[in-house]
């Protein structure tokens, strides 16, 4: 697979009859017109390895594509994961809407993949997890507060901490109650200022902090310093004017780090992601151990990443 047969499959996203790359699409392949002709490591139509492999379910960030993030999908797979994504689309049309509405269309296409890995011969639907990138962040807590199947949950750099106040107007989902375990990824670029900039904007998506009611599940907290927001999507990293944008109109990068750190956070991204689906879905004592230790000591550059892991408390032993 190029970065082209990617690309390529926005012109099947709605429809398999007459297959059209859409408007939306020109801009990104434009963007991206010095790198499609690169490889990625997946190889099309190989055949199936005997088994059954844990589930990661990818939900994408706003009105994008199934394959942002192809290549964590592709290093997941790489290490025995089943791996499925959908495009992020709204409740009524193909555009996402920052809403309640929009949030719980794709926190049902998250329960649909899930029933469609129910299909398939070497799938374990015991051992699923959902991922998702800044929107898809959202939707996937969502997800996990309506469906009992998934076991386990990965934010990047999700909106759950932009956007808390579509938590608390959503009676069902109570992170306060959630017991399963999460890990957040996170730019560490996100102050207070501005978190009141984007409230002043959406002041419905205003609310209490998801991470900190999240007690009774384990939660890592992993801090990129180095990367900017869009940076937690590589097929942003490989978009060039998307890379622009960043840099001088959306202003996320910030003191000194540059594209290469972005690059190498990227990686460290993909680590972290498989080093906490080994620890939580396949029960891999060496990947909670990485979890629990400092990022220099396993082997990230110093001053370039910050973590945390806070045990769960049972739900018997709240106050």
């Amino acid at each position: 697979m190029t970065v082209a047969d990617y690309v390529n499959l926005w012109a099947s996203e709605t429809t398999f009859e007459s297959p059209t790359m859409p408007a939306r699409a020109q801009a990104w392949i434009a963007g991206m017109k010095a790198t499609l002709a690169l490889p990625l490591c997946a190889r099309r139509d190989v055949p199936r390895m005997s088994g059954r492999f844990p589930v990661s379910i990818y939900a994408p960030s706003n009105s994008a594509p199934s394959w942002e993030n192809a290549d964590l999908c592709e290093y997941l797979a790489s290490h025995g994961y089943v791996v499925l994504a959908s495009p992020c689309m709204g409740a009524e049309a193909r555009e996402m809407t920052l809403d309640l509405p929009g949030i719980d269309a794709q926190a049902r296409d998250i329960a649909f993949l899930i029933d469609f890995a129910n299909t398939l011969p070497n799938t374990d639907v015991t051992a699923v997890a959902a991922i998702g990138f800044s929107w898809g962040g959202l939707a996937n807590v969502f997800a996990a507060a309506r469906d009992g199947r998934l076991r386990a949950l990965i934010c990047l750099d999700g909106s759950l901490r932009s956007s808390p106040g579509l938590v608390q107007k959503a009676a069902d989902v109570q992170p306060e109650r959630m017991t399963i375990p999460l890990l957040s990824v996170a730019q560490g670029q996100w102050t207070p200022e501005d978190q009141d900039r984007w409230w002043s904007q959406y002041p419905e998506h205003a609310g209490p902090s998801v991470l900190n009611a999240w007690t009774h599940g384990d939660l890592v907290s992993v801090y990129m310093l180095g990367l900017s927001h869009m940076e937690h999507s590589a097929m942003y990293q490989r978009n060039e004017d998307a890379w622009q944008k960043v840099l001088h109109v959306y202003g996320q990068k910030r003191a000194d780090y540059g594209r290469v750190d972005g690059i190498v956070g990227y990686a460290w991204i993909a680590r972290y992601a498989l080093q906490f689906l080994n620890a939580y879905l396949k029960g891999d004592a060496a990947a909670m151990t990485f979890l629990k230790t400092e990022p220099s000591r396993n082997g990230a550059p110093r001053h370039f990443i910050a973590s945390s892991y806070r045990a769960a408390v049972p739900l018997d032993d709240a106050r």
